[in-house]
């Protein structure tokens, strides 16, 4: 690199007329000549070219026996991980714990190219790795003065020792150096050397390349930079450590003044620009770099510890803002606490942002532990699954009353968590009030086999007591599951019911629907009425009500609060908790949850993105006397219950059977044939449903006939007087 004295302090100071006269004066020096440069002119130019010859072989020589140039250095590169546009989440320093991030020319901002090259090697495009005219200049210097007054080092020479470094500065090192610079022109674009240089640039510690010292001095990427800035990064690698900012304010401020003087004297900017750069302010600090997503960021390493730059679907932006909320909030309730979000974008399952803790270098947080991956128990959070797949069923509606009082099931005798009774009320209501019993009683009807099998079918992975079996606890937290399971689960209820697998890692492969084989969450119209319900319940204090479906969870002996919740694009999940397990008095998903819910979703960056219109075939209602008779209210009979079943067997489709595949021919007018469906047991009258809405049929029989309009998977269901049913899932071709 240039010799930091290249340019006297004296020649700053002199105005434009004596840098003239003393342009003048070296100029007539020149013509006067000395008699070593008459003897030189004098040479013939024969003589000349067969110095060139020799020059030329003697380089051939000393590359062959210097063999190739290692780039070993070049290719040491900081690990990065960036996000879904490209920022930089999170990096990691090198073997030799050097920063050192992988950097373009057409990364930087174009200032700093001209500032540079303006600086340190104005002819860059124009020689082959040696300047002959700043080598001339230098040597007629040394001989006129008897010292160096000036290098001659080009940026290409520069690379070669920064790739070859040397510890001392000889004649001979010089050689070898312009020897390199030769082999790099030969071997790289001047684009591709520029890009070196941009790289491996020292600027002062352990920062390397102008990436790193952007974003070490100011704090971002170095593609828009004032001209300030820029000539401070142009100033730095000529005596790093003598110039560094943090240490050394005022050096780094008279050099970067130097940068911008000689700029303005090469005319690449004004001479008032330059004067109003100097006004600007020098950094005296080193900033942090970014440790956005750190638990993904280092997950990501250790699963491709070779890569060294990982693309991810995170956006940056909401990733800052979402921490920040975690942050807050987790101080809110305290020291051993933490809190962990996610948000996904569920119409391709990308993750936007991945929260695993408050911070994850704060141990009163618990901050390097990731609660993403953490098997938690959801409480109440899993009740809407129930209420999807009782609707799906034709077992109920969300206008269907349900009683809400003290009952038992076997030996397990459930509460409410307010400990009261509400009497009958809809089901819609016991959803929005998160009521224990009702959500019980449907369970009971679906099966808690069921529950468990479509969760595993759809790729939702949740984790039952060792040595027990599915039971109704489940559905009031009585198993386990993590916030990434419980947001996939979220996510496909979003999705109307179809599921999606989740991805962080950035690629063109689109996300793979896990439903593709008919296998939902539960069908369209069942997934649209849990979450218009879902939508409309009461929303934290100072929140709107109606804009995001969402719903709360609080585990036994307050040790879990969640929150989940979607608008029409984006499902967030939120976990608060302590992470070693022990309880929290007080600690609920409504106040310690919810609130950081709604503030992440202000966050997203947009209005909120409206929910799904019903889709078609779903039965609304008003209330529950618009319902058909065996779904106006949940197990309401004449005679008692457990009579009516010992009189009337349970009912059962007979046919079609379950995951059948039916072709039907296509009748005139691109009508499919008539399908006969045929039910056993159950009390009459039957109410025959596609997709969980009710079907004209004869109610009085225990046969009728349906005339399919389209091809797919499709839910049949019965529901006999006693409120008692059965589905099967066929697919018509």
């Amino acid at each position: 690199m240039k010799n930091s004295n290249s340019r006297s302090p004296l020649s700053l100071t002199l105005s434009p007329r004596g840098r003239e006269d003393e342009f003048k004066r070296v100029a007539t020096r020149l013509r006067s000549g000395s008699p070593c440069l008459i003897k030189i002119t004098k040479l013939s130019g024969g003589t000349f070219l067969a110095g060139l010859l020799i020059l030329w072989g003697g380089f051939l020589i000393a590359q062959h026996q210097m063999g190739p140039l290692s780039l070993a250095k070049a290719e040491d590169l900081s690990t990065i991980v960036l996000d879904r546009n490209g920022a930089l989440l999170r990096a990691f320093t090198t073997r030799s714990e050097r920063w050192r991030l992988p950097l373009e020319a057409n990364e930087v901002d174009g200032n700093y190219i001209k500032l540079l090259l303006a600086y340190e090697d104005k002819r860059f495009f124009h020689h082959h790795g040696i300047d002959p005219v700043a080598t001339m200049r230098a040597f007629w210097q040394l001989v006129r003065n008897g010292r160096i007054i000036s290098g001659a080092s080009t940026l290409t020479m520069q690379v070669a020792r920064l790739l070859e470094p040397r510890d001392k500065r000889t004649l001979f090192a010089k050689l070898r150096q312009s020897v390199r610079a030769i082999e790099l022109e030969r071997r790289f674009s001047k684009t591709q050397i520029l890009s070196l240089y941009l790289r491996l640039a020292p600027f002062g510690g352990n920062i390397e390349g102008a990436r790193a010292a952007s974003l070490a001095y100011f704090g971002r990427e170095p593609r828009h930079l004032s001209l300030s800035e820029a000539a401070l990064l142009v100033a730095l690698p000529q005596s790093p450590e003598m110039r560094r900012p943090d240490r050394r304010h005022k050096r780094a401020q008279k050099a970067r003044d130097r940068v911008l003087l000689r700029a303005a004297e090469a005319g690449v900017i004004s001479l008032p620009e330059a004067r109003r750069a100097t006004r600007d302010a020098v950094p005296s600090k080193r900033k942090n770099f970014p440790k956005l997503a750190p638990h993904l960021a280092r997950a990501e390493m250790r699963a491709f510890p070779k890569r060294t730059v990982h693309h991810l679907t995170i956006d940056k932006g909401l990733q800052q803002r979402l921490q920040k909320i975690a942050q807050q909030q987790a101080a809110r309730l305290g020291d051993k606490h933490s809190l962990a979000l996610l948000a996904i974008e569920h119409d391709s399952g990308k993750i936007r942002a991945y929260v695993g803790s408050p911070d994850f270098l704060d141990d009163r947080f618990h901050g390097p532990i990731n609660m993403i991956k953490a098997m938690r128990s959801p409480g109440s959070a899993l009740k809407p699954f129930v209420y999807g797949l009782a609707f799906e069923d034709g077992l109920a509606n969300p206008e269907t009353l349900i009683d809400d009082e003290p009952t038992r099931f076997g030996t397990y005798k459930p509460k409410n968590f307010d400990h009261q009774w509400h009497g009958t009320l809809s089901v819609r209501k016991a959803l929005q009030m998160s009521l224990n019993v009702p959500a019980v009683k449907l369970l009971d009807k679906v099966g808690p086999a069921r529950l468990l099998a479509r969760f595993r079918q759809t790729g939702i992975k949740v984790k039952v007591p060792t040595g027990t079996k599915p039971n109704l606890s489940m559905v009031l937290g009585g198993l386990g599951i993590t916030i990434k399971e419980l947001g996939k689960a979220y996510a496909g209820l979003a999705r109307g019911g179809e599921m999606v697998d989740l991805v962080w890692r950035k690629s063109n492969v689109k996300p793979q629907s896990i439903s593709g084989n008919g296998n939902r969450l539960m069908n369209a119209q069942a997934a649209w009425q849990v979450a218009n319900i879902l939508a409309d319940a009461e929303p934290p204090k100072n929140a709107r009500r109606g804009q995001i479906a969402y719903k709360t969870g609080t585990s036994y002996g307050y040790r879990d609060a969640w929150a989940a919740g979607f608008d029409g694009q984006t499902t967030i999940i939120v976990w608060a908790g302590r992470p070693d397990g022990t309880p929290s008095p007080g600690l609920t998903g409504r106040s310690s949850a919810a609130p950081a819910l709604f503030a992440a979703f202000e966050q997203l960056g947009r209005p909120l993105v409206p929910l799904k219109h019903a889709p078609k075939g779903t039965l609304i209602a008003h209330n529950s006397n618009d319902l058909p008779a065996p779904l106006r209210h949940f197990e309401r009979v004449d005679t008692p219950f457990a009579a009516q079943q010992a009189l009337n067997p349970p009912v059962k489709i007979a046919f079609p059977h379950n995951g059948s595949q039916l072709s039907l021919s296509l009748a005139q007018k691109g009508q499919f044939e008539t399908l006969a469906l045929k039910a056993e047991g159950g009390k009459l009258p039957l109410t025959w449903m596609i997709n969980g809405a009710p079907i004209k049929a004869n109610r009085a029989r225990r046969r009728t006939f349906w005339k399919p309009r389209e091809k797919g998977f499709v839910r049949l269901g019965v529901l006999d007087a006693l409120g008692r049913a059965d589905s099967v899932m066929v697919r018509i071709e």
